[in-house]
C-alpha cells in the first residue's frame, strides 16, 4: 500500500505541477542555502537520518529557539534537497532571522530517505527526535528548551503531526502544511494544549482542504484546549510572495516561508485566516507565523519529553488518505471553475 500511495502520490503532483522553478525575486536564495551545514544524528533502529543545519550567531548567555522542519515527497532524494528544492532557507535570512525571540533561531531540516522509496515512514520519528536530541545537547549553551517548535508540508506536513502528536511536551507550537495525513482522536487528545497553525488550499487535488486540511482542522478545534491560540489558512489560488501563481496549489510553502507577508510586506493574496473559535484574523507586517511562534513556549526542561506510541499506532492513515484524495478531486476542481467563472 505504501509503495502504491508512493506512486500514487507521484503521479498527482507530476499532474499539478508543470514545474518547481522559483520566481524571479528568489536570487538570493542559494546565499541562504550555504548558510546550512550538513548533520547526520545517531543510528537508531538501523536507521541513520542526516539533516542540514542553521546555526545563528549566538551570543553567550543568550538562548534561542529551535525550528523542526520536514520537506514533502520529492525533496529527499539525496542530501541538500530538503533546503534546496523549497524556500525554508528564507527563515535562515537577517529579516526572518530578526523577528524570532533574542534575534536568531536554530533551523533543522531533516531528510527521509527518497532513494530507498522512503517517505516518513513511522521508524523516522524515534530517529528524528535522536538526532534533535544531539543537536541540542551540542549547542545546549544557545538552545531554549522551551521554545522547541515544528513544521513541514504535504508528507512533511504529515511528520509533523506524527511528531507532536509523539512528543507533545517536546514543542511548544507547530505549524503543519497541507498535511497528507489523518490523526487518531487519541493523538488530537494529545496535543490538545499544542497552539497549532494549519495551512491548505481548497484548490490542492494533492493534500488540500476537501482530501485533509478541513477534517484536521475540524478536529483540531473540537480537541483543542486553546482555541485562540490555534489558526487555519485557507488559500484560494496559491501564488509566490509576489504574486504570480505557483505551479500549483499545493505550494503553500511559499507563502509560510516568507513568513505570510508579499515580498513588500503586504496582505498575502488569497487568504484567510481564523482560530479555532471561528474568528477571522487579519495579518499584519510584520506579525506573521513566526511572531506567532515567539508567543509560546513549553514546560520542556530535558527530561520528560511525553512520548507516546500513537503516531506508530495509528496504522489505518494510507487507505483513507487515498480515499479523501480521490473524492476531493472533483470538490476542487468544482471550486476552481467557480473561481474562474467568479461564482460566490
Amino acid at each position: 500500500m505504501k509503495k502504491f500511495l508512493c506512486v500514487f502520490f507521484s503521479v498527482i503532483m507530476a499532474l499539478s505541477c508543470v514545474s518547481v522553478a522559483f520566481a524571479a525575486d528568489v536570487t538570493k536564495l542559494g546565499d541562504y542555502i550555504d548558510k546550512f551545514e550538513y548533520g547526520e544524528g545517531p543510528e537508531v533502529d538501523g536507521l541513520k537520518i542526516d539533516y542540514m543545519s542553521f546555526s545563528p550567531e549566538a551570543e553567550e548567555g543568550t538562548k534561542y529557539p529551535l525550528v523542526l522542519y520536514f520537506h514533502g515527497m520529492g525533496q529527499g532524494k539525496k542530501s541538500g534537497d530538503q533546503i534546496s528544492e523549497n524556500y525554508f532557507p528564507f527563515w535562515a535570512s537577517d529579516e526572518l532571522q530578526a523577528k524570532f525571540n533574542n534575534g536568531g533561531a536554530y533551523l533543522i531540516a531533516f531528510r527521509s530517505h527518497e532513494e530507498n522509496k522512503e517517505c516518513w515512514d513511522d521508524k523516522y520519528i524515534r530517529s528524528v527526535k535522536a538526532a534533535a536530541d544531539e543537536f541540542i545537547e551540542k549547542n545546549k549553551d544557545s538552545i531554549d528548551l522551551t521554545r522547541i517548535y515544528v513544521g513541514g508540508f504535504s508528507m512533511g506536513g504529515k511528520m509533523t503531526l506524527k511528531m507532536m502528536t509523539s512528543y507533545p511536551k517536546f514543542f511548544a507550537a507547530a505549524f503543519p502544511m497541507c498535511p497528507a495525513y489523518f490523526p487518531s482522536d487519541e493523538q488530537y487528545e494529545a496535543i490538545a494544549d499544542m497552539p497549532t497553525w494549519l495551512f491548505t488550499s481548497k484548490y490542492d487535488v494533492v493534500a488540500g482542504y476537501h482530501s485533509t486540511g478541513k477534517v484536521v482542522w475540524e478536529k483540531i478545534c473540537k480537541f483543542t484546549n486553546c482555541p485562540e491560540n490555534c489558526r487555519f489558512t485557507l488559500f484560494g489560488k496559491v501564488c509566490y510572495p509576489d504574486g504570480k501563481k505557483t505551479p500549483s496549489n499545493h505550494h503553500v510553502w511559499c507563502a509560510v516561508s516568507n513568513d505570510m507577508f508579499t515580498y513588500d510586506g503586504g496582505k498575502y493574496p488569497n487568504t484567510v485566516t481564523t482560530d479555532a473559535n471561528g474568528k477571522e484574523l487579519e495579518l499584519v507586517y510584520p506579525e506573521g507565523v513566526i511572531s506567532w511562534l515567539n508567543q509560546f513556549t513549553s514546560d520542556y526542561d530535558g527530561t520528560d519529553d511525553g512520548f507516546t506510541n500513537l503516531a506508530e499506532k495509528n496504522k489505518t492513515n494510507d487507505f483513507d488518505l487515498l480515499l479523501g484524495i480521490l473524492k476531493s478531486l472533483p470538490l476542487a476542481f468544482f471550486d476552481t471553475i467557480k473561481a474562474i467563472l467568479k461564482i460566490k
